[in-house]
């Protein structure tokens, strides 16, 4: 998981803490539901492994050297308010930005964790809320005046990306790669540099089928209109080893071709069988 040795630095209650990372400080949960990481810088989710599983579902690179103001690799990264390289930094903003921790509830059945970005005027700007059980929920509210898009760019943890599928997604893309609309088929595996945008509708649910891990992970995207799909392949791609591209695969939420009014909410939810 985390290839740096955590500084505890406050108990925040009897299943929550604050550490630190390197630079980054990290809200860390361990709860009889299971464990979760998030990064403060971002309100980056980057580590969750519900009870009932071996592995992390979430996949984190190995090479990861926590920088304050410098974008992680893996996990959840919350892209906001734009995606893609429309403008500086590259998936807005807020992945770089430090959140707070805004509200919390813990029951014996789960954990509702809630993290808020504020404007440097003190105004809110998103929230994003997060609940553990046996599943993951992930629910991100746009506070601004101004239309914005969010991508939820969910990096999912795998054995190995040969025999994996990816069930669900629709049979026509926007191919990032290429600027070009094209026919793709469906199930989906990786063989190549994958970079692709579907339009979906807005309760789509996906599935990351992995024979080798044994498990099938559902992501049930709600209030979305497109899912991106991505993996560099042998593309070098910062902050990720050669080898990186291996034990992951991207199938993200996200409100890009209708961009998020105010009040407007998105969320994914994620199960493993």
């Amino acid at each position: 998981m985390l290839n740096i040795q955590p500084q505890f630095i406050k108990q925040i209650a009897p299943t929550l803490s604050l550490q630190q990372y390197n630079e980054i400080p990290m809200i860390v949960l361990d709860h009889p539901v299971g464990q979760a990481i998030i990064s403060l810088q971002g309100a980056h989710l980057l580590s969750w492994q519900p009870k009932h599983t071996a592995q992390n579902v979430l996949w984190l690179s190995e090479v990861e050297p926590f920088k304050l103001g410098t974008a992680i690799r893996g996990g959840v990264p919350v892209c906001y308010p734009w995606f893609g390289g429309k403008s500086s930094p590259s998936h807005g903003y807020a992945r770089i930005s430090m959140w707070q921790l805004s509200d919390y509830q813990i029951t014996e059945d789960n954990a509702t964790l809630a993290f808020s970005l504020f404007s440097d005027d003190d105004l809110i700007e998103a929230k994003i809320t997060m609940t553990f059980s046996d599943s993951c929920e992930l629910n991100f509210k746009h506070y601004g005046v101004e239309n914005a898009e969010v991508a939820l760019h969910s990096y999912f943890n795998i054995a190995d990306i040969n025999p994996i599928s990816v069930e669900g997604l629709p049979t026509s893309c926007f191919n990032s790669l290429t600027q070009q609309p094209e026919q793709v088929p469906s199930p989906r595996q990786v063989a190549e540099n994958i970079d692709c945008i579907y339009a979906i509708s807005n309760n789509a649910t996906h599935h990351i089928v992995d024979p080798i891990y044994q498990r099938n992970i559902e992501i049930s995207h709600k209030n979305a209109s497109n899912t991106v799909f991505w993996n560099p392949w042998h593309k070098a791609t910062s902050g990720m080893s050669e080898e990186g591209y291996k034990t992951m695969v991207c199938v993200e939420t996200a409100r890009i071709d209708k961009p998020l009014s105010q009040s407007d909410q998105v969320s994914v939810i994620i199960k493993v069988a």
